[in-house]
């Protein structure tokens, strides 16, 4: 039997268009706020927000732990809660090559529908492009995303000091390796799944309850040695970390040590950089670890005066090298 595809008719707004929203889209993400289906969406507030929109590009399209649909809720998700807001509302553009897969296309919206109700977001409005062949690789995602300010303090680089200490909430590399092991010409059995997971759950609980947390911020593309980085060229100071206490699982280990990747520079999606004060961070760490995404947080080091606008890494050889920006993705096409 032949398989259903997307044509470039479905992109024109007429009926075929109208019938692939309720069919489609509307069939799995309806809500009162999208069920108007106007050209916005009615949004009430009286206090302080954040705001941020993200694309996402990912090949392939479905990996091990995650997909592209999972992965645009939860990585705008998380841009939100990295600012110290609960996300609220989502919106959600797609832009899709003629000839996908019907059945996938609805594979991957029955994904955004249980990501979007885990992390307890409404999809309020959305957009639909349909492209020629060729024209995008399958499908590209655009989202944007708004939340409530929740934190008691403003998280900000500003505010960091020597002797901060620097937290990683999970394991490192899981999503960069896991898509790029999926993919036909690196079929490799190393059977890594992506973290990729919606965080609000982990931190808000934390920033509501303790006003430790300076800083935060997920290392997506880049990896951690990017993120922070980042960090020290905003803040004119240094950062010391210990290879040591960076959590990293076997299978993510030798797949790196085989391709020749530092996973220092591998994306995440389900974990995060916390930039917490010093006489907090047992109690901030004890915290994390009760939640199952946090199992494996460790402090893995410390804002420094020494070497300003660098990262140093402390090996498990006892020798210091620097961690230097990353120059270009290493892997492409993970987020």
């Amino acid at each position: 039997m032949e398989k259903k595809q997307v044509l470039l008719g479905h992109g024109s707004g007429g009926l075929l268009t109208h019938r692939l929203i309720k069919e489609v889209f509307l069939s799995r993400l309806n809500n009162p706020v999208l069920s108007e289906l106007g050209d916005s969406a009615y949004l009430d507030y009286r206090q302080k927000l954040a705001f941020t929109t993200d694309s996402f590009v990912v090949s392939p399209l479905l990996f091990p732990g995650g997909d592209i649909g999972k992965l645009a809720v939860c990585g705008t998700v998380n841009d939100l809660v990295m600012m110290g807001a609960q996300p609220q509302y989502l919106s959600l553009a797609m832009i899709i090559e003629e000839g996908l897969e019907l059945s996938l296309l609805e594979r991957i919206t029955d994904s955004i529908s249980r990501a979007a109700k885990e992390a307890g977001v409404v999809v309020a409005t959305g957009d639909l492009k349909v492209v020629e062949r060729g024209a995008c690789d399958q499908l590209f995602i655009n989202t944007a995303g708004i939340g409530k300010l929740i934190s008691k303090e403003k998280l900000s680089l500003k505010s960091l000091s020597p002797g901060d200490k620097i937290i990683i909430t999970g394991n490192i590399g899981q999503h960069g390796l896991a898509v790029l092991t999926r993919r036909r010409s690196l079929e490799f059995d190393f059977r890594i799944k992506s973290d990729c997971a919606a965080l609000n759950h982990l931190l808000l609980p934390l920033l509501k309850k303790t006003n430790a947390v300076k800083f935060m911020r997920d290392p997506t593309r880049g990896g951690i040695a990017t993120t922070l980085n980042e960090v020290t060229q905003a803040i004119h100071l240094g950062i010391e970390i210990e290879e040591k206490n960076i959590p990293l699982s076997p299978q993510v280990r030798a797949a790196c040590e085989l391709l020749g990747i530092d996973p220092l520079y591998v994306a995440n999606e389900g974990a995060a950089i916390l930039i917490v004060r010093q006489s907090a961070a047992n109690k901030v760490l004890s915290s994390l670890r009760k939640h199952a995404l946090a199992k494996n947080a460790r402090v893995i080091g410390s804002v420094v005066n020494g070497h300003a606008g660098k990262v140093v890494l402390r090996t498990l050889l006892n020798t210091r090298r620097v961690v230097d920006m990353l120059t270009s993705e290493p892997l492409p096409r993970i987020c």
